[in-house]
């Protein structure tokens, strides 16, 4: 699948509130092929640099976008990853067998409501990873086509600016996500497999995020294998657990639910 129609695609399946922030990878390409087939745009001359300028301009503005908006959900994502921990204890220490009030009924009803919550919330995690990935890809594409129909020079220096930004680093997401998988296992009953918890994550989260989520994982592996070689602007390892319960997600998510 050609990039433009995968980024369509990923939009389309994204949260509602988080589609006009992704590239506007059709409107960029229009604007190269409209700089290239033109002879005034010549490389050199006074035209060309005026509308480079303007190119990078607009690139700019997407990278403010990204960072805008990455660093918006990251601050969230960091609050109420506070807040579904706090959540747990204070159900354990209300209802949970060695509580001074237990309650069976209350404490799998108040659990069942926090395993919603925690699927939920892992899955926008791996969507904002995703976010990053997918933006970081189509910029260096349109900085490729640039290149190669203008003569131009852009890609190397602005890729290079472009893995300082705040969207590019996803550590902190990616540490948000393997603690997260950490409480999942303390969530779901113990004596269940990950492929069983899976498949219970699955049922809970129903067609809502989680379907978006493993659509976006499964993205995210197509843009690492689709080139066998590596260069300066390709995708670094995904910096992002591979835990038992990610990996049976994926093959569930394929099943039907029964």
């Amino acid at each position: 699948m050609k990039f433009g129609k995968r980024l369509k695609k990923q939009i389309e399946e994204s949260l509602p509130e988080w589609r006009d922030n992704y590239l506007c990878y059709k409107e960029m390409k229009k604007l190269v092929k409209l700089i290239s087939a033109s002879p005034m745009f010549m490389n050199g001359s006074l035209e060309y640099y005026k509308v480079e300028a303007e190119f990078v301009y607009l690139l700019n503005n997407e990278i403010d976008k990204f960072n805008g908006f990455f660093m918006e959900k990251e601050e969230d994502f960091i609050i109420r990853h506070e807040e579904l921990q706090q959540r747990i204890k204070r159900v354990v220490e209300l209802w949970g067998p060695n509580s001074n009030n237990p309650s069976e009924v209350d404490y799998n009803e108040e659990m069942a409501k926090i395993r919603r919550a925690i699927v939920d919330f892992h899955g926008e995690m791996v969507l904002l990873v995703h976010y990053s990935n997918i933006n970081y890809t189509g910029l260096a594409k349109i900085l490729k086509k640039y290149d190669k129909r203008t003569g131009g020079l852009l890609r190397l220096p602005f890729i290079q600016k472009v893995l300082d930004q705040p969207f590019f680093t996803t550590d902190i997401i990616s540490k948000l996500v393997k603690e997260c998988e950490s409480i999942i296992d303390t969530v779901f009953p113990a004596e269940e497999e990950a492929e069983i918890r899976a498949k219970e994550a699955i049922i809970i989260a129903g067609e809502g995020i989680f379907r978006n989520t493993v659509s976006a994982l499964l993205t995210m592996q197509e843009i690492r294998k689709g080139s066998s070689t590596q260069s300066p602007f390709s995708l670094p390892p995904l910096n992002f657990p591979e835990s038992d319960f990610i990996r049976s997600i994926q093959l569930n998510a394929a099943m039907p639910i029964v």
